[in-house]
């Protein structure tokens, strides 16, 4: 994806790189319809810092832009000169994640109707349809708590993830982590798909579940139509899309 040159001096190129993809994939989502007001994060680590880059709290997500997201540390102070606050929310549990697990560099948490169905019901993410076999076997489920803003939650959470990518807060919604932004979004985008499917299979009648052996083979193929990179075509093909809808994302 072509990246402008960077709007400020403090900001590494690197850095500038980072917030115009976070900033892009914001808007990706809300184009797709998996935004929810001005709460909900995709976070993303800055490349050499022990920092990462978070919405604004108060803008929707279409409005924002590789400039006005948010810098902050572990702790979650500010690294940017930004007239906006952060959700503490957000904040307390992406931090867990990027501070702990080194290949976390991008996260994403979600309110979508139809995920958040999923990690209501008792069964979870079930193995009944083409993209919910790619995900069996490796989707860590945490039980309810209240809203995520005590860090001794955190422990729970990671323990709960174990080595999975996905991360389903029962009766909340999910998480999933990537070692790239790109690989981030794929996995997303499938695992909304799955969900989407799952709750409609489930209105019609009882789902065909899957066998095991399949679910193997499925997962197997995989590689086989893969493309390098996991998920950057994707990504940049929906980047397309949103340029010729609106580029402010850009600034």
């Amino acid at each position: 994806m072509a990246t402008q040159l960077k709007r400020n001096s403090d900001c590494s190129e690197a850095e500038w790189t980072a917030r115009q993809e976070l900033a892009a994939c914001y808007r990706i989502f809300d184009m797709m319809g998996w935004s929810e007001s001005i709460y909900n994060h995709i976070t993303v680590r800055v490349p050499g810092e022990e920092a990462f880059l978070i919405n604004p709290y108060g803008l929707l997500w279409s409005e924002v832009t590789a400039s006005n997201l948010v810098k902050i540390d572990s702790e979650g102070n500010k690294l940017c000169s930004s007239p906006y606050p952060v959700n503490k929310a957000g904040f307390t549990q992406h931090a867990c994640f990027h501070k702990n697990i080194d290949w976390a560099h991008a996260i994403v948490h979600t309110h979508t109707p139809d995920t958040m169905a999923v990690c209501s019901s008792e069964e979870g993410l079930t193995p009944t349809n083409f993209y919910a076999c790619f995900f069996e076997g490796s989707v860590g489920y945490h039980d309810f708590e209240g809203i995520t803003v005590r860090a001794e939650e955190g422990v729970r959470l990671l323990e709960n993830l174990g080595d999975n990518r996905v991360l389903m807060l029962r009766n909340h919604g999910p998480v999933v982590l990537g070692a790239t932004l790109y690989e981030m979004f794929l996995n997303y985008y499938m695992l909304q798909r799955a969900c989407e499917i799952q709750v409609k299979t489930c209105a019609l009648g009882k789902p065909i579940r899957v066998p095991a052996e399949v679910v193997a083979v499925h997962q197997r193929d995989r590689d086989q139509v893969a493309l390098k990179d996991f998920g950057k075509a994707d990504f940049e093909a929906w980047t397309r899309k949103l340029d010729t809808i609106d580029r402010s994302w850009r600034e």
